[in-house]
């Protein structure tokens, strides 16, 4: 309330007295207010310990990071102005030499003009072969010869020449003007003759200067006097100067367009220390500053800098785009990273928190003593209610009993679904081998035998794990045995058999449930064995020649209808060895982080080639095993082998 009477008696306009003392009260209300809402903000906020996380990286990351590119921008943007301040002072600087040079090769060859030339036609002629050269860089360029030497000792410090920006008043005008000069003694040292060359600093001299810069203005200075400000105030040393009040604008220059959508423009202040001044009165000074306000574009400035690179300038800004473009990725993947494992850490705590919630029904006699009342505090004392509930414990280990023999009986039962007695088929050896993750696994694999010749061998990897990965690897053993023990399924292409296959999947289960299938008929009559790959890791067939993967096929079974399979057809070579696998084998992964692979498991295969598909298949998972280096597994675990002789 203070704070509101005081804040409608400021906006009155009320002054003096009470109404003073209600605007102190008032502002003292407002400080005790900010001081409130910090500390209940503090309370709210930093109660999370997500919160907390989050303003520590703010501080040791984010704030940094801002810091650094600030101070980048600013250093970017420091030196981005003296190089456009230095272009326009090399600029000036290479016409004053200019006219330097013009000006000594008029000497020397009045020196030497030929005889029977009068002095006057000598420096006609010499003027306007200057200007035919000269005049286009060198806009309104003026020679003038004479015998008045006053200028040139009043500058020249007893030299024979002099070159430079002179300021000096204009007598028709009360404005100053600035020219670029040269004045050399034509006979020195004695001589009286001088010639003087002059190129007035104007709009169209300044439309010339410096064409990577944008517009320019440059504006003389006079001595401040006590009358008044009429432009901007500097001071050099001890004495003051004011801005005059016209500037001298480029003519037709305008800032170059932005090389990119977000490209800024760089407004540079300069000052030019070097401008003499001499007054209608003979007075000079010799240190009267010249201010150049300009801008100009990055991009612009970054070719002028780069242009001596030649064609290497690319290939510079190329690296320099890529390292930048690095650096950038790396930030992000940084603060990514942060902000994963801060959600990570508040997340585990927080299911932790939750999770105590659902046991809060006994009571023991033990407590957990609780020293903060932050989130971790709250997370003690549910642990404490949590510890009462025994009784619920028990009753929990019941039910999960009884669901243990549940799965007891669903792995009896899926034992039963694999083969209990292999094929016999002439000439065809073989061994499989599935170790499930859980209880029941949601791998399949089959040996089934069609003819006296010929032999159906499957593998199979059912989406999930568990309960629901095996009820459907059921269903897909059920329908392909139907499928395969019908008369004349051995002559059955392997393509239709599988499209057969997947379409009783896509009516008969959901759409997040799907499985990848390999399955390949062997005639052993004429050596041939048909198969197709339905998303299936590849098996290979490896033989004396090599190894060869048979992944001819389609997609997963159970995701679309209508889709469509390929048959693929291999002469098998003598004494060959089939291995076909689920992923469970070759995902495994080290300490390192490195898997197994496809690559590792062929090269054990190639290894133990020779020996009884028993031994192939127990060195196969052993090897999966080893490499792991630990006996727990992520996932099921198949391997088949057949030796085809």
């Amino acid at each position: 309330m203070v704070l509101l009477v005081g804040g409608t008696v400021s906006a009155v306009g009320r002054q003096g007295g009470v109404w003073s003392f209600l605007k102190f009260l008032a502002v003292l209300s407002g400080v005790y207010l900010i001081y409130r809402v910090i500390a209940w903000g503090r309370s709210r906020l930093l109660w999370s310990l997500r919160n907390r996380l989050i303003l520590a990286y703010m501080f040791i990351a984010f704030v940094p990071t801002l810091l650094i590119l600030t101070f980048v921008l600013l250093a970017g943007r420091f030196l981005y102005s003296q190089l456009g301040a230095y272009l326009l002072y090399e600029d000036l600087h290479r016409r004053i030499e200019m006219i330097t040079d013009i000006a000594q090769h008029i000497a020397a060859a009045h020196d030497f003009r030929p005889a029977g030339v009068s002095e006057a036609e000598a420096e006609r002629v010499l003027a306007a072969e200057t200007h035919t050269v000269h005049d286009r860089e060198l806009p309104d360029l003026s020679i003038e010869f004479s015998n008045d030497t006053r200028l040139l000792q009043e500058v020249a410090e007893g030299r024979p020449f002099f070159s430079g920006l002179l300021q000096e008043d204009d007598n028709s005008s009360q404005e100053d003007r600035l020219s670029l000069i040269s004045v050399r003694n034509l006979k020195p040292p004695n001589g009286t003759r001088v010639v003087r060359l002059r190129v007035p600093v104007e709009d169209k001299m300044l439309a010339t200067v410096a064409p990577d810069l944008g517009a320019i203005q440059l504006s003389l200075t006079r001595p401040h006097s006590a009358g008044g400000i009429r432009g901007v105030v500097y001071t050099s040393g001890e004495v003051q100067y004011e801005t005059a009040a016209r500037p001298i604008i480029a003519r037709n220059r305008v800032l170059q367009p932005p090389g990119f959508w977000l490209e800024p423009s760089v407004d540079v202040v300069s000052r030019l220390e070097d401008a003499v001044y001499i007054s209608r009165d003979g007075k000079v000074d010799k240190h009267r500053p010249v201010f150049a306000v300009f801008n100009a574009r990055p991009s612009s400035l970054n070719s002028r800098m780069f242009s001596t690179l030649g064609e290497l300038r690319n290939s510079y800004w190329t690296l320099f785009a890529v390292l930048a473009t690095f650096f950038v990725l790396i930030w992000i993947a940084a603060f990514t990273t942060g902000v994963v494992l801060t959600r990570q850490i508040t997340k585990a705590v927080a299911d932790l928190y939750h999770a105590t919630q659902y046991v809060q029904s006994g009571d023991l006699s033990h407590r957990v003593r609780i020293e903060r009342r932050d989130q971790l505090g709250v997370l003690a004392e549910s642990f404490n209610l949590m510890t009462g509930s025994i009784s619920g414990l028990i009753e929990e280990q019941k039910k999960r009993q009884r669901l243990e023999n549940e799965i007891s009986i669903a792995r009896e039962v899926q034992n039963q679904l694999f083969p209990q007695k292999l094929p016999v088929v002439p000439g065809v050896e073989m061994e499989a081998i599935c170790k499930a993750a859980r209880s029941v696994s949601g791998d399949y694999y089959d040996f089934i035998q069609l003819s006296p010749t010929h032999l159906a061998i499957a593998v199979a990897d059912i989406s999930g794990k568990g309960i629901s990965a095996a009820l459907l690897m059921a269903s897909l053993q059920a329908a392909l045995r139907s499928q395969m023990l019908a008369a004349g399924s051995e002559t059955m292409s392997t393509a239709e058999l599988v499209s057969r296959l997947n379409k009783h999947l896509v009516r008969n289960t959901g759409d997040d449930r799907f499985a990848t299938f390999f399955i390949a008929v062997y005639d052993s009559a004429t050596r041939t064995l048909r198969y197709t790959n339905a998303g299936h890791l590849p098996s290979f067939l490896i033989s004396k020649d090599g190894a060869l993967h048979l992944d001819m096929g389609g997609m997963v079974l159970g995701v679309a209808e209508e889709c469509c399979y390929e048959q693929g057809v291999v002469a098998v070579p003598a004494d060959a060895l089939l291995v076909g696998y689920s992923d469970g084998l070759v995902e495994p992964e080290n300490v390192y982080g490195e898997e197994f692979g496809i690559k590792r498991l062929q090269q054990a295969a190639v290894y133990v080639q020779d020996s009884s598909p028993k031994v192939v298949a127990e060195a196969l998972m052993n090897a999966a095993e080893e490499w792991a280096g630990t006996p727990e597994q992520a996932d099921d675990m198949t391997v088949i082998v057949a030796r085809l002789r």
